[in-house]
């Protein structure tokens, strides 16, 4: 018997469209198509890319999609790829579009569209994938600063692409930071660091770091400084409401302290002397029911939490009481800082009565008047005296020997001879 041959088996369909495809495919050259367009494509990693090649004024011609490795990804209406993440959206004679889901760092480079025309023609198109910041970290020395303290911040978007931009705002105002870049593999570390010098009207502020990336929107982390202060203090007068203080009036005085951490003491006592006995201290006010000029003096309110300790000075001058005039508007003026302040001295410049003064000087201007009359009418009258009695005699003397001698004598006659002046 003959021996029995085995029939040669026949490659797939499928594969010898492949082969065929890939064959063409070598044939054809890289320019430009003179009538097939695509689009480049940026996507975000995760998202879906979608991929499109267009032909303008069809003849029916064979449209097909490569890879960057130059695979076969469609074939018409075929995927002979066995990716499933390619999915055909549209198939015509004019286009071949196709869904690339779950995109990856690895599925960026440059995809093919062919057409077999007579001449074939290639056109390319690129797909980029943008990371996002893997994680974003805000990092700061200390949580609790005390006012005047310099803290510094440092705020790092992790494995991105491309690098990302940081941005920082204190509340609503942008500050400038200093910006580091770490490269790993095709990721991208950016660290960002600013340095703050804390005041007590930061306390609450967010310091906020923030994004700026193409592949994400709104990625931000932020920070409330808590800031402690020593005690900011105010005293206002409450009583009298305007006007100087005067004997017999009723002195109110209303101490207000602000400070982080609450401050736990406030004190009032008078600076220069002992407190006077009717002074009534009430937490943080002070109240006199009758002042009198014994009140005089310099009466301070001071607190203190742990971080320091603060006063502000009040001073009180008593006035006289008020007769039949209308006491001056001039309001007492109140101390509104930390430092020293001398409430009340400016007012006691400026509440002066001026009645008071113009009778004063009415009665100085009279006074003078009526000396300077006084000393007149004194001169005038010893003035007088003194030309009468040198002419003792000399009315008589028949010359002026005989005056001198009469004169000389004239003591003698003086019982017989009186003059009066008026």
């Amino acid at each position: 018997p003959s021996p029995s041959r085995t029939a040669p088996r026949r490659p797939p369909a499928a594969l010898l469209l492949l082969a065929l495809a890939a064959a063409a495919a070598s044939l054809l050259p890289t320019g430009e198509g003179q009538n097939l367009f695509t689009e480049d494509v940026t996507v975000v990693e995760g998202d879906v890319a979608t991929i499109s090649c267009r032909v303008k004024n069809s003849d029916d011609s064979v449209i097909q999609l490569l890879n960057p490795n130059r695979q076969t990804i469609y074939f018409r209406d075929f995927r002979p790829l066995k990716d499933s993440r390619f999915q055909l959206v549209n198939f015509s004679n004019s286009e071949l579009k196709v869904s690339l889901t779950n995109v990856s760092i690895s599925d960026e480079g440059r995809y093919f569209c062919q057409l077999y025309t007579d001449p074939p023609q290639e056109i390319f198109m690129t797909i980029t994938v943008l990371v996002p910041p893997r994680n974003l970290v805000l990092d700061i020395q200390k949580d609790t600063v005390v006012e005047g303290e310099e803290i510094e911040l440092n705020c790092t978007a992790m494995a991105s692409r491309p690098a990302t931009t940081i941005k920082w705002y204190k509340g609503s105002k942008e500050l400038t930071g200093k910006s580091e870049v770490e490269q790993w593999s095709d990721m991208y570390t950016v660290t960002s660091q600013i340095s703050l010098t804390v005041r007590r009207e930061d306390d609450g502020v967010p310091v906020v770091c923030e994004v700026d990336h193409p592949a994400v929107k709104d990625l931000q982390t932020k920070h409330y400084l808590d800031v402690m202060y020593k005690p900011q203090i105010r005293v206002s007068q409450i009583l009298p409401a305007s006007g100087p203080t005067r004997e017999g009036d009723l002195l109110d005085l209303l101490c207000q302290v602000e400070g982080k951490p609450e401050p736990t003491d406030t004190t009032w006592f008078r600076v220069d002397d002992e407190m006077p006995a009717h002074v009534i201290v009430s937490g943080s006010n002070l109240h006199i029911s009758s002042l009198n000029k014994s009140d005089n003096g310099t009466y301070r309110c001071e607190a203190s939490n742990e971080v320091g300790k603060s006063f502000v000075d009040y001073m009180l001058y008593v006035y006289d009481p008020l007769t039949t005039l209308p006491p001056p508007t001039t309001t007492a003026i109140i101390p509104t800082s930390t430092a020293d302040s001398r409430a009340g001295e400016e007012s006691v410049i400026t509440v002066v009565d001026h009645a008071v003064i113009g009778g004063v000087v009415a009665v100085v201007v009279f006074a003078m008047l009526c000396l300077l009359i006084i000393l007149g009418r004194y001169f005038a009258r010893h003035k007088g005296t003194y030309f009468t009695h040198e002419a003792k005699g000399a009315d008589d003397a028949a010359d002026a020997d005989t005056a001198i001698i009469n004169a000389e004598g004239g003591q003698n006659n003086s019982e017989e001879k009186k003059e009066y002046f008026i």
